[in-house]
């Protein structure tokens, strides 16, 4: 007689995902191939494109991501005939296009899904404003698909879909933390550029990045495309969470040099406060308030509101085509003089 087991499909994903965050090998996970999917969002213009190529070990120059773009890639378990596949969606545009994630975060793939958040340290006016719009709106829309999901399956055993076990038992953070839904990487590129700032500024990104990622149950890393030591540290995290192999248990928390970081081994206690004199005068509400205003006190961010009112790919510099452009131009002056024509023409009539 078979097993009877009382666990749910989403206890039976969670109890994967555990796995997956500690290391467990492809053997003791058996041979059964594996389906995941793989969502990078994050500044625009970061290079997200540029480090998906590399970790895919494509040999193509990189193009501009047109809003939300679809790939995939395979992995051959050693002499075995089964391929892991890892399904790959890349949002363009920085935060101006966020409602895409709608497209890439959908009921049927929260459940083997991880978010790959690229930020670009050599822009940290752009950094916290681009993390936070970035993760809220994929944190809805994952909430969202969530409970589509439980309505779809007709269950009602969880109220908000969350990331188990991510932490020890025994970590001392475990009940401060608020862990992401589900799979979180934080990569900040451009690590070459950022090396060149003072101490002082680097010491602030590393440490707030540092407080976000631990605070989100988070893994980070400092990467650079023009370090080929860097990114082929990189390719393991991506490929630990495409494609399930072990991460390894390396970890680097000087901000003298570049951060890796996987979930879970870092603690509060170690990044330590906000690097400013006077805390009491900010009134933050919590502790993830007050690092976002000594941050922004550092580094003031660009409006958000700003930044997001661009939503048509048309209209941005980077997709330009300049014959299609000089048409268009054509069509929205003719369209413009016929409505002036027509409101002539009817403050004209004679209604009375």
């Amino acid at each position: 007689m078979p097993k009877i087991t009382s666990e749910t499909l989403w206890e039976l994903a969670a109890a994967d995902v555990e796995k997956r965050q500690s290391g467990v090998g492809e053997e003791e996970r058996g041979a059964e191939p594996s389906d995941r999917t793989v969502f990078l969002m994050g500044s625009k213009a970061g290079g997200k494109t540029s480090i998906l190529y590399r970790c895919l070990d494509k040999d193509e120059p990189p193009k501009p991501t047109l809003a939300l773009e679809y790939s995939f890639g395979r992995r051959t378990r050693g002499h075995n005939t089964s391929k892991d596949i890892a399904h790959l969606w890349e949002l363009g545009g920085g935060i101006s296009l966020s409602d895409l994630v709608q497209i890439p975060i959908s009921p049927s793939t929260i459940r083997s899904l991880t978010v790959i958040l690229v930020l670009d340290l050599s822009k940290p006016n752009c950094l916290w404003g681009t993390m936070e719009l970035l993760l809220q709106t994929a944190q809805e829309q994952i909430e969202k698909a969530f409970h589509q999901s439980q309505q779809k399956a007709g269950t009602k055993h969880q109220t908000s879909v969350q990331q188990k076990h991510v932490l020890p038992k025994d970590h001392p953070d475990r009940e401060l933390v608020n862990p992401f839904p589900v799979p979180l990487l934080i990569i900040g590129s451009k690590y070459d550029i950022f090396q060149e700032f003072e101490s002082d500024k680097k010491k602030l990104i590393s440490k707030t990045l540092r407080f976000i990622a631990h605070y989100y149950a988070a893994s980070l890393i400092f990467t650079s495309i023009k370090s080929e030591s860097l990114m082929s540290k990189t390719k393991v995290f991506f490929s630990h969470f495409a494609f399930g192999v072990d991460k390894g248990k390396s970890v680097s928390t000087d901000s003298t040099k570049p951060l890796m970081i996987p979930a879970g081994a870092d603690s509060f206690s170690q990044i330590g406060t906000p690097p400013t004199s006077d805390v009491t005068s900010l009134h933050a509400k919590n502790p993830k308030d007050l690092w976002k205003k000594v941050y922004e006190s550092i580094f003031p961010q660009e409006t958000v509101g700003e930044q997001k009112e661009l939503k048509d790919p048309a209209k941005d510099p980077q997709y330009s085509e300049p014959q299609i452009d000089v048409m268009r131009a054509q069509k929205d002056q003719e369209l413009d003089q016929y409505k002036r024509n027509a409101a002539k023409s009817w403050k004209g009539l004679n209604l009375s």
